[in-house]
């Protein structure tokens, strides 16, 4: 989106506001030119002035964020400056006094690399943290031209489970535009290439719901032009101690505050018709922001409601969530809240609601809600936007949904109050995430041998994909409810789940070159095969494993894998066997031990044969021929990749048809024969192509180019090397700057 769209967005609200330049500016404080500027499409707004602008325009949070997005997209696709920071609420109040403390540190933070931690008193949860916080980083937003980050550490999450900072650092350093490929395996390792890279820029890190002080430490910047804000439900004065932050204490609102939060959700005019009510109303809330957002939100939907009739149901509710109980005032219940505002849901919507608490991740789909209650996207969507509305539900700026944790909480006990039957539930969702990666992987990896998993569970959602970028999008989008998945779904039940929804991420890592993502998802799927003591699952698991560890380097950890891997063979089918033989040459010739991977090869080779399995007979004669050139058996290795070629085009199999002529290329080159050789290349990139295989279009391009400098054809080895270094950076592959510095090397000659 570009400024013409955010101009028009700004000239449709005003005029629907039914004001006049004269008036907005008025209202904004921001000046007539400068809006006119911005309606012609001249300019956009800075974070501040965009928040006043929405507040004089009384916008909607729906029209907030599209606000939002349109002001700020066009930087992010040509800047790539992260904006990750959450919209700023239309309803943030109160807060002056803390508000004046913290813009008094903002020039500290900012110019001398201090650390600001705003926390609650007393640990309270929904006292408005993040509000604050959000809304503090969006005021001072301009003076950090490099962009925010912000990432939820969910440290009082009820699972037990806080973010892992290296897990946090891999997301930071990948906005931070740092390879997948390029970043580090350990936490400190991550950290100190975080450091490096905030060292000249001027960025706001806020780091939200932190568990304690050894979360946070890993994520904090040293740069002198970095502002940190970290919210917590702990004080963590350790901070303070050790790293000179500056400790804020948010208590919950004043009685007035807390009014003036209620009147703007409800409106001024109803609580001035009942004032005593009102009061009352806000402290059954216990001033908590969070209580007094979901009863406004309530009383709003059911306008003909009073205030005396809302007091007396929300003082009779029990029973009451101990957790968030307020200091001050023990009849205040914030689950009796969560049941009131419950207890006003239509009965779909309510079920719905229970189902969302059974997510791992820390958001969702809307595909992954419906698939978990069981219900069509179209009806999901409905009761996804009617729980957003009451405030039971928020979205994230990438469109995903997000309970609050103490929501999660309160649905999760629900779901055992009302008996729901969890474990259908959980395993909808892992119906969903493996058959929608089979499908996409089918797209995006193409490969064959791809098991098609049995049907699905009733109220699965099927998601259409049809191009490489869907397919793409679609793992990435559900690649962290994976993750939680495998991390929490413990039901032994589920362990099957656990072996099989791993399968079909292979691709998806290999073609993104996600090694440390697949090893980890593999080692879970590796310890449950182990428990349900299934040879096959073994087999295949340390075959990814070894792949994966030899890709990242760590052999020693990868010979771990290939000995429980051989120990599989005696209980393994024939045709696992096979695979196991080749899976372990593969590795070997990763790592230069090419007789050994001959060895394997051959005797994978003879059990295709035995079985009678043409298009895996032609697959393993083109890896025997890859390793005989590999040992310099050149002319025998041409023979047997040959011998691979007739059955491959008979198989349709075009990415391995693409592996053989790239073999047969690399062969002819070593005998000298350049002309057939690039002939051979230019045959496999062909095929590559065809097969959206990019990362294999870059390693044959860097074949051609050898050739052709080998013919003294610089230019065009320079071409072949440019290319590469572009297919490679489009898939983040490290291997990108290999491919540019050879490419520079000969322009610069």
């Amino acid at each position: 989106m570009d400024r013409t769209a955010f101009g028009s967005l700004l000239r449709e609200a005003r005029q629907r506001a039914l004001l006049t330049l004269e008036n907005l500016s008025a209202a904004s404080g921001v000046s007539v030119r400068a809006i006119s500027d911005m309606e012609r499409g001249q300019s956009l707004p800075r974070q501040a002035t965009l928040t006043e602008l929405m507040n004089a325009l009384g916008l909607d949070e729906d029209e907030r964020r599209r606000f939002v997005e349109a002001s700020t997209r066009s930087v992010q696709r040509t800047g790539q400056v992260p904006r990750q920071l959450p919209p700023d609420l239309a309803m943030f109040r109160g807060r002056e006094n803390t508000l004046e403390i913290v813009r008094r540190l903002t020039p500290q933070a900012a110019g001398q690399g201090g650390y600001v931690v705003v926390s609650a008193i007393g640990g309270m949860a929904g006292v408005g943290k993040t509000a604050l916080a959000v809304h503090w980083a969006h005021q001072v937003a301009d003076r950090f031209p490099d962009g925010q980050l912000y990432v939820n550490l969910r440290g009082f999450d009820d699972t037990g489970r806080p973010l892992d900072p290296g897990e946090v650092l891999g997301g930071f350093l990948a906005a931070l535009g740092v390879p997948s490929g390029d970043v580090p395996r350990g936490t400190e390792e991550r950290s100190a290439l975080f450091r490096a890279r905030t060292a000249s820029r001027k960025l706001i890190i806020l780091l939200d719901n932190a568990r304690d002080e050894m979360q946070v430490r890993p994520l904090l910047p040293t740069s002198a032009g970095c502002l940190t804000i970290v919210t917590s439900r702990s004080r963590l004065s350790g901070l303070a101690v050790t790293d000179g932050a500056h400790l804020v204490g948010l208590d919950v609102w004043t009685r007035q505050e807390a009014l003036a939060g209620l009147a703007a959700r409800i409106g001024e005019r109803r609580c001035r018709a009942e004032p005593e009510a009102a009061a009352e109303l806000v402290g059954l809330c216990g001033f908590l922001p969070l209580a007094v957002a979901i009863v406004g939100a309530q009383l709003s939907a059911y306008p003909e409601t009073s205030l005396r009739l809302a007091v007396r149901e929300l003082g009779e509710s029990r029973p009451r969530l101990d957790a968030l109980s307020a200091v001050d005032d023990q009849q205040v219940d914030v689950r009796a809240v969560f049941s009131w505002s419950y207890r006003a849901l239509p009965p779909a919507t309510a079920r719905f609601f229970r189902y969302l608490a059974l997510h791992p991740g820390p958001s969702l789909s809307a595909e992954a809600a419906a698939s978990l209650a069981g219900a069509n996207l179209a009806a999901a969507r409905r009761q996804l936007r009617a729980l957003a509305s009451a405030n039971l539900l928020s979205r994230d700026a990438e469109g995903r949904y997000v309970l609050h944790d103490l929501v999660r909480a309160y649905g999760a006990e629900l779901v055992e109050q009302e008996g729901e039957n969890r474990f259908a539930a959980e395993r909808r969702l892992m119906d969903y995430l493996r058959h929608n990666a089979y499908a996409a992987s089918c797209v995006l990896d193409r490969r064959p041998g791809l098991r098609a998993p049995d049907a699905p569970a009733e109220g699965v959602v099927h998601v259409t994909v049809e191009t490489r970028e869907e397919a793409l999008e679609w793992f990435s989008r559900e690649e962290p409810t994976v993750a939680a998945a495998l991390r929490t779904r413990d039901d032994p039940r589920l362990l099957r789940y656990r072996v099989d929804l791993t399968q079909d991420w292979v691709g998806y890592y290999s073609v993104m070159g996600r090694w440390a993502d697949e090893i980890a998802a593999k080692r879970i799927s590796l310890e449950a095969s182990l428990v349900l003591d299934d040879a096959t699952a073994v087999a295949r698991n340390c075959a990814s494993l070894a792949r994966a560890l030899a890709e990242t380097g760590q052999v020693d950890e990868a010979e771990k894998q290939i000995g429980l891997m051989l120990a599989q063979l005696p209980r393994l089918a024939p045709v696992e066997q096979a695979a196991a033989e080749r899976s372990v040459g593969w590795v070997r010739g990763r790592q230069g031990r090419h007789s050994e991977a001959l060895l394997h090869a051959r005797r994978a080779l003879a059990i295709y044969r035995e079985l009678g399995d043409r298009g895996a007979e032609a697959r393993e004669l083109n890896a025997v021929g890859w390793y005989l050139t590999l040992l310099g058996d050149h002319q025998q290795a041409i023979v047997m990749c040959e011998e691979a070629l007739p059955l491959l085009q008979e198989a349709g199999n075009r990415r391995s048809e693409a592996a053989t002529w790239d073999s047969i290329g690399y062969a002819r080159q070593r005998l000298g024969e350049l002309d057939a050789a690039l002939a051979d290349y230019q045959r496999s990139l062909r095929l590559y192509e065809e097969a959206l295989d990019t990362y294999n279009q870059a390693d044959v391009l860097d074949h051609i180019a050898s050739a052709h400098l080998e013919r003294g054809d610089g230019a065009q080895a320079r071409a072949s090397w440019s290319r590469a270094a572009e297919l490679l950076s489009t898939i983040g592959n490290p291997r990108a700057a290999e491919m540019r510095a050879r490419a520079q090397t000969l322009g610069e000659a």
